[in-house]
């Protein structure tokens, strides 16, 4: 109650004395408003602050998180996906798809400024190089004051290997708003639209679009200290992206262990790709078929500047 009483009696104070200042002692001595010495004499715990630990890392099973990587520091990722659990190719022969690899993709994220990362990764699937920015325009504040979080994501794609007429026939774009908030100190959920285009379609097959939106939607539900348990969801808006044509939409499930400078998550899902770009375009695996696969994500942080958690 204190601290709302508090809030009222600055705005009060900052509409009707904005333009008022102090009478100084001393000639050329810094003029301060009423307004500004309240503010100035407000402690720290009174001024609103970033709600932090929404997530615990960049990324989810499928999905980026409004999280950034502070200034100075570098992720490093490794994430890998094994074979098919459940069809002829899985089962005790393959311990179940242990034996075999769907994808691999090495990542790294680097903060240019706490706000604006740097990325680069490779998957195994197509060989695909991504490079991308990040952003957060907006941090969730304790007072409500902002009650999201807003992260921005470009990438662009290219595909080295392959039949392709043109170097422009190689890439892939993608474009993404991450809105995400933290509920209670346990839960965080995340929505995202994304906007995909391939100038080439994946697959390259009659019908299919070179362009399409989905709307990706994630939750953490924080169980202990250091475990979290993750839900992660991808929805492509598209006609030829359908059941008829032998597609699904992405789904995850995970486990999610902090432990020091890593974020460990392992993970089940019917995506065989890593990249968004190639789990949102050609996601041809349902659970309903024995589809799915067990995967896992390191996340190690590198601090250069020897402070800090790394995450932002």
């Amino acid at each position: 109650m204190k601290r709302i009483i508090t809030v009222f009696i600055f705005l009060a104070l900052a509409a009707g004395l904005k333009a008022q200042q102090t009478d100084t002692v001393k000639k050329g001595a810094k003029k301060e408003t009423s307004a500004d010495s309240l503010l100035n004499a407000m402690s720290p715990e009174d001024k609103p602050q970033d709600v932090i630990a929404a997530f615990k890392a960049s990324r989810l099973i499928l999905s980026p998180t409004t999280v950034t990587v502070k200034k100075n520091n570098l992720n490093f990722l490794v994430i890998h996906r094994f074979g098919d659990i459940g069809t002829s190719t899985g089962g005790a022969r393959t311990l179940f798809g242990l034996d075999a690899i769907n994808d691999v993709y090495i990542g790294f994220e680097y903060g240019l400024s706490d706000n604006l990362n740097i990325d680069f990764g490779r998957s195994t699937i197509g060989g695909l190089i991504e490079l991308g920015l990040k952003y957060a325009v907006l941090h969730q504040k304790t007072d409500n004051s902002s009650p999201v979080a807003v992260t921005l994501l470009g990438q662009t794609g290219v595909r080295p290997y392959g039949q392709f007429t043109t170097f422009e026939n190689r890439l892939s774009y993608l474009g993404q708003v991450i809105i995400s908030r933290k509920f209670t100190s346990a839960l965080s959920l995340q929505v995202s639209p994304v906007f995909v285009r391939d100038n080439t379609p994946i697959p390259d097959l009659p019908g299919n679009e070179q362009q399409f939106f989905s709307l990706t939607a994630a939750g953490r539900y924080k169980v202990t200290k250091g475990m979290s348990i993750l839900v992660d969801y991808e929805h492509p808006f598209s006609s030829f992206r359908s059941g008829a044509n032998g597609f699904s939409d992405p789904l995850g499930f995970g486990i999610e262990e902090q432990t020091g400078g890593h974020v460990f998550t392992i993970n089940i899902t019917n995506a065989r790709g890593i990249s968004e770009i190639n789990s949102l375009s050609g996601s041809q695996a349902s659970y309903g078929r024995g589809q799915f696969r067990l995967g896992f994500t390191i996340s190690r942080m590198f601090d250069f500047n020897h402070k800090g958690s790394g995450y932002k």
